[in-house]
């Protein structure tokens, strides 16, 4: 019962109003936008939605096709990120990790959301550091065997190309996909043999949302060698050798 107190669901529910609202606007207005596969969307939870990670719009594209107050896991610090990519999170809301580490609040939030029938997001890869897809940090599949709860997979297509676009005087076409639901998942193992299944898990995720995206970018999820061989290095996850003291000292990811 503590724990529902301290995350109660749902909340902040009118500044999120507004910021859904200004979304829609945004995207009218800015993009030509298509979502696909709508009827897929549960009409609650518990469920944690899972998606590709571009870019930094990705973030407003997951909160555009959100019809629930969702709550969002990332991360703690974001270095490099333009000033709006920064403050429109934090005024949202979300739960904080500090990347390359695991997060007992964040952990603890997730539980106590999805106990309500609540949603939470999640981007796999951790990061947005290439235009591929990548192979999953162990946290979102950690998650998901933990709590069992279902996986709503999306995929975006486009969002990178929205300012580009406009330069030339014109919208981006921005392409939406709402996958099946699917799971739960349950990891029984112990040691090696836990996170071999966590491992396995994080595939299955990663392979739900290539089907979601255009075949070029599926980097490591891709039938075709040629992607899958350039998308190689894409994987080295840049944050595994820093600290949030490294990210407040300034200093270069990679």
């Amino acid at each position: 019962m503590e724990e529902m107190r301290e995350f109660r669901y749902p909340r902040r529910l009118v500044i999120r109003r507004v910021l859904q609202a200004l979304s829609r606007a945004t995207f009218s207005l800015l993009a030509r936008l298509e979502i696909i596969g709508q009827e897929n969307i549960p009409r609650r939870g518990p469920l944690l939605v899972v998606a590709n990670h571009f870019g930094y719009a990705d973030v407003a594209a997951m909160v555009r096709v959100a019809p629930w107050p969702i709550e969002f896991i990332g991360g703690a610090i974001n270095p490099g990120a333009p000033p709006l990519a920064s403050f429109i999170p934090k005024l949202w809301g979300f739960f904080p990790v500090h990347r390359g580490t695991s997060s007992r609040y964040a952990l603890r939030a997730t539980e106590a959301v999805l106990a309500q029938d609540g949603v939470v997001a999640v981007f796999p890869e951790g990061g947005s550091w290439a235009t591929v897809l990548r192979p999953a940090r162990p946290g979102v599949a950690f998650l998901a065997a933990r709590t069992g709860a279902r996986i709503l997979p999306l995929g975006f297509d486009g969002l990178l190309d929205i300012f580009p676009s406009l330069r030339q005087g014109r919208r981006a076409r921005i392409t939406i996909r709402v996958g099946e639901p699917f799971g739960p998942f349950r990891a029984t193992g112990r040691g090696r043999e836990h996170r071999r299944q966590l491992d396995e898990i994080g595939h299955e995720i990663m392979k739900r949302i290539a089907q979601l995206i255009p075949p070029e970018r599926r980097g490591h999820y891709s039938d075709d060698p040629a992607i899958r061989a350039a998308a190689k290095g894409t994987e080295i996850y840049p944050w595994a050798d820093k600290t949030e003291e490294s990210f407040k000292r300034g200093e270069r990811l990679w």
